[in-house]
């Protein structure tokens, strides 16, 4: 099968051509004819050697793709060959053949293109297990995402909206905030120009927001601390500003905050699988009914990862980056 590959930890020029055997499914997975492949974060960061694949997974970038299954292991029950799916897969999705968990799998939504699917797991598993597992949100409260126009970005904001939350965003530019709105925030904040802390507080008449999804860190901590409501969760997924931060613990305790965090990628087959039964019962319909939508910022054929790459680290993208089969 032909395959992209880092050739060596470095820059985009790095991901080149290249051809694989195809993988055979193990007894509880499946095999994907893939037709998209998102690009993520994790995979710029794999190119670039600073982020370290799991001894079992593949050495190929790519975490999510969609495409029609093209066989089955012999203990899958979920799918047949023919089935249209998009999966999280723990690694491998830039090539033309993908091997994942059947329980990592789901239903490409009926109205949906694969390359629109392929758009979807990485993100909406991420969003789904930090915001409503781990943090908790509940019916009424308020979220604030950081890095409302990424990927995660406006995944989150749609899923919330579509829940019934109220959403604050912030974003780098005039641009990607009016693009957070018209996604369903109710205020998008931008960064550069505006503390987001004092416009949070402010649009929540002083009370702060219940929950923070942070990709950020680093001196973001503090301040999303200050302008969080009691017993408000502060949700780590990312540390695109540094991995430390100073926080006056006091406000914590005063405020009864909970700071918590998570990855994805590790985690057991059987803990992804929850999570995809959850975003099949609760988050599918939404899509379906066009409640939530793909947003994708561009696509490229699978030859030119090394573009999509480029893109994804200007931060110019408003949504997703993925490649075409």
């Amino acid at each position: 099968m032909k395959c992209i590959q880092i050739s060596k930890p470095g820059g985009p020029e790095v991901l080149v051509p290249a051809e694989r055997p195809t993988p055979t499914p193990k007894a509880n997975e499946i095999l994907v004819k893939v037709a998209a492949a998102g690009v993520n974060r994790p995979d710029v960061l794999q190119r670039m050697g600073k982020y370290a694949v799991p001894p079992d997974a593949s050495d190929l970038p790519g975490l999510e793709i969609a495409g029609e299954v093209a066989a089955c292991g012999a203990d899958v029950k979920m799918w047949k060959p023919g089935d249209k799916v998009c999966a999280l897969v723990h690694g491998g999705g830039y090539a033309e053949y993908c091997v994942t968990p059947e329980a990592q799998a789901l239903p490409v939504p009926k109205g949906l293109s694969a390359l629109e699917a392929a758009s979807l797991p990485e993100t909406f598993f991420t969003v789904y297990s930090n915001v409503y597992d781990r943090a908790r949100l509940a019916p009424g409260e308020s979220l604030l995402v950081q890095g409302g126009s990424s990927g995660i970005g406006v995944t989150a904001i749609q899923m919330a909206a579509a829940m019934g939350n109220r959403v604050f965003a912030t974003a780098g530019s005039d641009e990607k905030c009016a693009a957070c709105v018209k996604l369903g925030a109710e205020k998008a904040i931008n960064y550069r120009t505006q503390d987001f802390a004092a416009e949070v507080k402010a649009a929540t008449g002083g009370k702060g927001v219940n929950v923070v999804l942070d990709m950020v860190g680093g001196d973001y901590v503090q301040r999303e601390i200050s302008c969080m409501a009691d017993e408000g969760r502060l949700v780590f997924i990312a540390v695109l500003g540094g991995w430390k931060a100073e926080f006056n613990i006091s406000e914590v305790m005063q405020k009864r905050l909970v700071l918590t965090g998570s990855t994805l990628r590790p985690r057991p087959v059987a803990f992804k699988g929850a999570i995809a039964k959850s975003l099949r019962e609760r988050i599918w319909p939404l899509i379906e009914a066009g409640r939530i939508k793909p947003v994708i910022s561009k696509s490229f054929p699978l030859a030119q990862a090394s573009e999509a790459h480029k893109l994804m680290e200007t931060s110019q993208h408003i949504g997703k980056i993925v490649l075409a089969l």
